[in-house]
């Protein structure tokens, strides 16, 4: 989107640049964040502003739905949530954070080669089948109508 286009939408107070590593390319608008069972199933999302740190919106997520949460399950994530803090808060909610190690700390974990595969076609199937980075909203109450929709048809589809 153009700057000037940017300015006039009613998002322009939420959404912010991000960069996608996976695109290796900026965009504008939010950033989607996914707590799915092992089957894909979404249990927790939110959309957030992508210059937000991943830890502070997960935290802020599960600090709202920490009802959701079961006792001794484990929560896998990638590198980017380490941090003492993120893995103290995660266990002072009963929960387990499981991530690959990080080049510069012990190994602890391993690496999640097939597991984060299995997370990306996630994402792809919302993306590609349901068309979820063309979703045409213009205002709030529709990008969360219009991504609750999509979750919702993968649910469906799971």
């Amino acid at each position: 989107m153009s700057r000037e286009t940017t300015k006039r939408s009613d998002l322009a107070g939420d959404a912010g640049y991000g960069y996608c590593a996976s695109h290796s390319r900026y965009f504008w608008g939010f950033r989607l964040y996914l707590i799915a069972t092992p089957e894909g199933m979404p249990v927790l999302w939110a959309l957030a502003n992508p210059k937000i740190g991943e830890r502070e919106v997960t935290q802020a997520m599960l600090e709202r739905d920490h009802h959701l949460i079961r006792h001794g399950q484990i929560i896998l994530g990638d590198k980017g949530f380490a941090g003492r803090e993120f893995e103290a808060f995660v266990t002072s909610i009963g929960a387990q954070l499981i991530r690959p190690d990080r080049k510069d700390e012990k190994p602890r974990f391993g690496s999640f080669g097939g597991i984060r595969q299995w997370i990306e076609s996630v994402f792809d199937t919302l993306k590609g089948q349901l068309g979820l980075e063309r979703h045409g909203a213009r205002t709030i109450a529709g990008l969360y109508a219009r991504v609750g929709a999509k979750l919702l048809a993968l649910s469906a589809a799971i």
